[in-house]
């Protein structure tokens, strides 16, 4: 009786703790909660705006086709998403309840619920609801849709815990962390090959080429669950059966695997625990490349920067995941004869992204840096050394995609003015990134290869992001509008070389600023970012 009772009380219990794990990351900060009901506002609003959209395809010859390949879409991205995008939800790491005295299926049912609360699963569910209103018709067909998009919702859900629960050991040791990071890399390559293929496809003859796909996809689960929706709608109730069935089945399998999973990670010791430690190689001091940064303080920030991208996993993750996309949009879509040489600045861009929350990379151990910050002019120090460790890099990555764009696309004579507004639009970066650490600081937790960004401060870390690239956008408009201008002027462009002195100068008296505003924020609110980055 007692048993069957708290098994029972296991569901509405996780859930309550799923909603105060929410609640609680937005206490001790105004701020932080205006951030967040903002970007859930704006998650709202676009969700609200997709849904009608999908709704308005009612009717259309292919809307079956768009709906079934975005579930699919939908059901890829629960699956990948949890182990390398950022979130904070601490409920994906199942390992922090192995010492709990709780049985794994009640566990399952209790995880499951409370991984439909939050702003994603609200996102999918609106996302379900417009894809089976575009292909429901007649009264069956709003009946299957009524069950289709909880389904579809049920079965991503399940799909990313399974997911989630089966690699949770790996990918929170340093090595998975490592081998995490090559998923991470194939990931961004299999985007653009399959944005690539889907250009071609659409170029041969538009949505009709993508039917014979979209014939394949609407039999994989949980796609099939708006598959079932079309069928109905059509008439064709064996096959609805069929995909019905199907759907459930693949939920009942992912639920079986995700309570082995959760059985065997809760009865199995962890194995990185009991190896015994490696003495650490001597690394032969400061020299060889470290010899060659300036001295002083300069040079030990540098030092310490860089020796993140090297050792930190998720930092090396980051800057892997940009140097490798920044070089594979302009190369491919050169190669697919679509390129132009200014695609060369989506490599600036990305690469920029990584002076973003330079404090939280820190975590805990910023406190150590905190001590030797008393004086704006110290601040600016530390900042400034920072970017000049991130220009170390960024500077000549720019310079080489900009001429293997320039080389594939055989247009040298944009190469000037590529170059220097890639190089306006990093100094762009560099300045509102600097601005953004002193601004919007969030933690990195340390622990778990799902979490990047500390619960409750996922509003804040998209707020300096996104907020941060559209600022560059308007402080590197100016370049912008010129190089417009020598492109469609006639007779000017030969004068597209004035762009890339233009572009670095520009780019320097960016960074400097940004540097300069940034730097008494930074004294001055120093105790809050402490307070921000250790939060994880």
């Amino acid at each position: 009786m007692s048993t069957a009772t708290s098994e029972a009380s296991l569901t509405p219990l996780f859930v309550r703790l799923k909603i105060s794990l929410m609640r609680n990351g937005l206490k001790g900060s105004s701020k932080r909660k205006a951030v967040w009901i903002t970007s859930l506002v704006i998650s709202l609003v676009f969700s609200l705006f997709v849904t009608l959209g999908l709704a308005m395809l009612h009717g259309h010859v292919h809307a079956g086709t768009v709906v079934v390949l975005l579930a699919a879409i939908l059901a890829l991205g629960w699956t990948v998403m949890p182990l390398f995008f950022p979130t904070g939800d601490e409920t994906l790491d199942p390992s922090r309840l192995v010492m709990l005295p709780l049985r794994p299926r009640p566990l399952v049912r209790a995880l499951l619920a409370s991984s439909l609360v939050g702003t994603g699963p609200l996102f999918t569910l609106c996302i379900a609801a417009g894809s089976v209103a575009a292909v429901a018709h007649g009264a069956a067909g709003i009946v299957a849709a009524v069950a289709g998009a909880p389904l579809l919702l049920l079965g991503c859900v399940a799909l990313a815990r399974a997911v989630a629960t089966a690699n949770v050991r790996l990918l929170t040791s340093r090595k998975g962390r490592d081998l995490a990071l090559l998923s991470g890399l194939l990931i961004a390559i299999g985007a653009q090959l399959a944005n690539f293929a889907s250009q071609r496809l659409f170029q041969q003859g538009g949505l009709a080429a993508l039917e014979p796909v979209e014939a394949i996809v609407r039999w994989l689960p949980p796609a099939t669950a708006v598959g079932m929706v079309d069928s109905v709608s059509e008439g064709a109730y064996g096959v609805a059966a069929a995909q019905l069935a199907l759907t459930l089945a693949a939920i009942a399998a992912l639920l079986f695997f995700w309570e082995r999973s959760l059985t065997s990670l809760m009865v199995t010791p962890d194995g990185s625990t009991l190896a015994a430690a490696k003495p650490e190689k001597d690394r032969g001091g400061a020299g060889g490349f470290w010899s060659l940064l300036p001295g002083g303080r300069t040079g030990a920030v540098m030092q310490r920067t860089l020796r993140y991208v090297v050792r930190d996993p998720k930092t090396k993750s980051a800057w892997v995941s940009a140097l490798a996309v920044g070089l594979i949009v302009p190369v491919f879509n050169a190669l697919q004869g679509t390129g132009s040489v200014y695609l060369a600045c989506f490599g600036a861009g990305m690469l920029g992204v990584q002076m973003y929350n330079q404090f939280g990379q820190d975590t805990s151990a910023f406190w150590m840096v905190a001590q030797t910050i008393s004086s704006p002019r110290e601040a600016y120090g530390e900042l400034r050394a920072r970017a000049g460790a991130l220009a170390l890099v960024t500077v000549p990555y720019t310079v080489l995609v900009t001429v293997i764009t320039a080389a594939l696309v055989g247009n040298w004579s944009g190469f000037p003015g590529a170059l220097g507004l890639g190089l306006a639009l990093l100094g762009s970066m560099l300045c509102t990134g600097a601005l953004a650490s002193a601004h919007f600081p969030y933690s990195i937790p340390t622990e778990g290869a799902f979490k990047n960004v500390a619960p409750g401060q996922g509003g804040l870390a998209w707020m300096g992001i996104v907020g941060g690239m559209l600022a560059s956008a308007v402080i590197c408009s100016p370049v912008i509008a010129l190089t417009v201008y020598f492109s469609v002027a006639d007779g000017l462009e030969g004068l597209t070389w004035i762009l890339l002195p233009l572009g670095i100068a520009w780019g320097t008296l960016a960074t400097w600023a940004g540097l300069r505003l940034a730097a008494p924020a930074v004294s001055r609110k120093l105790p809050e970012i402490l307070a921000a980055v250790s939060k994880g």
